[in-house]
């Protein structure tokens, strides 16, 4: 293994949710490591790109158009779009419509044999394992309308920390049979992030590591601090991690845990 293996040089990427945030700065490193980047958003797509698709994840129809319009094959895909609680379709957004996109994208063989699969969770998605029976019923469900109409029958799930807790889950659970393709699949588990969907939260998404941060002389984590391991985990370089998620959050819920500051839950 070399320098090498951290580039992206002539490998092509799908980022999904790549406007803004963690997405847009997920495609602005990959484009500068060399590699060639297809983004797809509702939003407006201004970043460096070879395609940009519009695509609605919470509309069967958008997903479906949206995968036509992405032709050839994709040596990573980043599943980075995310809103939070009070938007319609939530579960869609954050995870329902990017699982269908992979899938599709399985399906007709457009993720490389070497290939991976990214994933944006959150510090929200910890303990995913102690509702692991309620997610597997969950997350085996690979029909559209099933696992929408599943949503509407149990209270609870169209919410952002169930949400992220799919997202674990599925990761996990997909490990193994991904693998047997030659695909990995990880996802990171971001700390407070100052992008412009906390900074509408910013009370309570900012506010949570705002003493932890202080204490230990630190700025809010930034986009380009998710992008970067993203961006590890889906290169050849992270060739033996699979099936994990893991805490990109400067320590603090490790800190929480083990009494060493504050509480798991901040403070």
């Amino acid at each position: 293994m070399n320098l090498d293996s951290f580039q992206y040089s002539g490998r092509r990427a799908l980022v999904i949710g790549g406007a803004t945030g963690m997405g847009a700065a997920t495609t602005r490193l990959v484009s500068e490591l060399g590699g060639s980047v297809v983004v797809m958003d509702v939003a407006e797509i201004d970043g460096p790109a070879e395609q940009k698709i519009r695509v609605d994840l919470r509309e069967k129809a958008s997903l479906d158009a949206a995968v036509e319009q992405a032709s050839g094959s994709f040596d990573a895909v980043f599943c980075c779009a995310g809103v939070a609680d009070g938007v319609e379709g939530l579960i869609r957004i954050n995870y329902l419509g990017q699982r269908y996109l992979v899938d599709r994208l399985l399906e007709r063989d457009s993720i490389s044999r070497g290939g991976a699969i990214g994933c944006i969770s959150s510090v929200a998605g910890l303990g995913w394992q102690m509702e692991f029976e309620t997610l597997s019923e969950f997350i085996q469900l690979s029909d559209w309308d099933a696992a929408v109409a599943w949503t509407e029958a149990h209270e609870g799930t169209d919410q952002y920390l169930f949400s992220k807790k799919a997202v674990n889950a599925w990761v996990a659970q997909s490990a193994f049979s991904l693998i047997q393709k030659g695909i990995r699949i990880n996802a990171i588990e971001p700390g407070p992030t100052d992008t412009p969907l906390a900074r509408a939260n910013a009370e309570v998404w900012l506010g949570f590591s705002a003493e932890y941060n202080k204490a230990a002389g630190l700025d809010a984590l930034r986009p380009e601090d998710m992008a970067a391991p993203l961006a590890f985990l889906c290169s050849p370089a992270a060739r033996g991690i699979n099936g994990i998620s893991f805490l990109v959050d400067n320590g603090q819920i490790n800190s929480g845990i083990t009494g060493s500051f504050g509480s798991p839950l901040g403070g």
